[in-house]
Parts: C-alpha cells; structure tokens; sequence
C-alpha cells in the first residue's frame, strides 16, 4: 500500500483526508522538527519508510532527478489554488494517483491532468 508524506507547503487536512482513505499518511507538521524539517530530513523518512513525498516543492522534483531520493515523488502543480480547489483535485482523481505511484517514482498532478513521468 502506499504511505504518504505531506509536506510543509499543503494542508495538514491532505494527511488527515488520506488516512481517513485507509492509507498511512503524515504531514511535516507531525515530525519532531515539524515544517521546519529540511529536505533531506524529508528525504531520509521517505527512503527509510517508503513514503512518497506530496509536495509543491521544485527541489524534490530536482533531488529525485539528481540523487534519486525521496522514494517517490507526487508533485503538485497546481499554482495558487483554493485548500477546497485542492481537496477537490485529489477526491477526483485519487485512484488514478494511486496506481500510477505504484507503477512510476515520479508523478505530477495540475489543475487539469495527471502526468506520469518515465
């Protein structure tokens, strides 16, 4: 099954909605450093715990290129939307995230689509 991790920059209510699915999730918020966990903290959790990291963060999409960590990266691409526009994007498209993590480390989700990077 997929674990998540949700970084600093999307709502504490994105870990809370994902367990609420049945997956194991967890925000920033609830690591002994909280938001101010630094990347390869960040990094280093997914590996050990093989979480895919949830994040807006561009340097995660960078570290995976370079260094191939975290584990697995779902990254949203969604510009400045609405924590409800958000919510709304993951309700509809959960599943499809879901199997394309399993297949595939590097996922990207916007506004208007699911891109699966190779």
């Amino acid at each position: 099954m997929i674990r998540f991790l949700v970084d600093a920059q999307l709502p504490r209510k994105l870990s809370r909605w994902l367990k609420e699915r049945g997956y194991d999730a967890i925000h920033t918020l609830e690591l002994p450093e909280k938001n101010r966990s630094r990347d390869w903290q960040i990094n280093l959790l997914s590996i050990e715990e093989r979480r895919v990291v949830v994040s807006k963060d561009n340097d995660f999409l960078e570290s995976l290129l370079i260094s191939e960590k975290p584990y697995k990266l779902l990254l949203v691409n969604t510009g400045n939307i609405t924590n409800r526009q958000l919510m709304g994007i993951f309700e509809n498209h959960l599943d499809l995230i879901v199997q394309s993590l399993e297949a595939y480390r590097l996922v990207e989700i916007t506004e208007e689509k699911l891109i699966v990077h190779e």
